[in-house]
């Protein structure tokens, strides 16, 4: 398994049905290349109040689906959840989309790529016109 080669930080997603019922997600994911032994790990250090651990593993089956083989270190910095609109589907895409980003920012995926994710942002995004901030 391949590790992420270098860090990808504050990679944030948000899904939210705009005036309608569907998925509700918000996550922000700091992607590190994965230590000595080379696996990948998630780290969670949202307050369950947040994010129920309900959701946590499909948010990690989806991030692992993300990053398609690649070994990093994934922390989870932030989390919100609706008691409606929140389910185990909403975090498994949302996971899926950071893990893009993350292969995105580590230079894995061609930066069009970046196109297709609508619902995320972080620093130096491709084509994106959100500052960057220093790593």
């Amino acid at each position: 398994m391949a590790g992420l080669p270098v860090p990808v930080r504050d990679v944030r997603v948000r899904i939210q049905s705009v005036g309608a019922c569907g998925p509700f997600a918000r996550i922000t994911v700091d992607f590190e290349p994965p230590g000595a032994a080379g696996a990948a790990e998630f780290r969670n250090t949202v307050p369950e109040e947040d994010l129920p651990a309900e959701y946590l593993h499909a948010l990690w089956v989806g991030l692992q689906g993300g990053l398609d083989g690649v070994a990093a270190l994934v922390t989870l910095t932030q989390g919100r959840h609706h008691e409606v609109d929140s389910s185990e589907y909403g975090f498994k895409l949302a996971g899926e989309m950071a893990g893009r980003a993350a292969r995105v920012g580590a230079g894995l995926l061609p930066p069009e790529e970046a196109e297709r994710l609508t619902k995320v942002s972080w620093p130096g995004k491709p084509g994106s016109t959100e500052p960057t901030t220093a790593g």
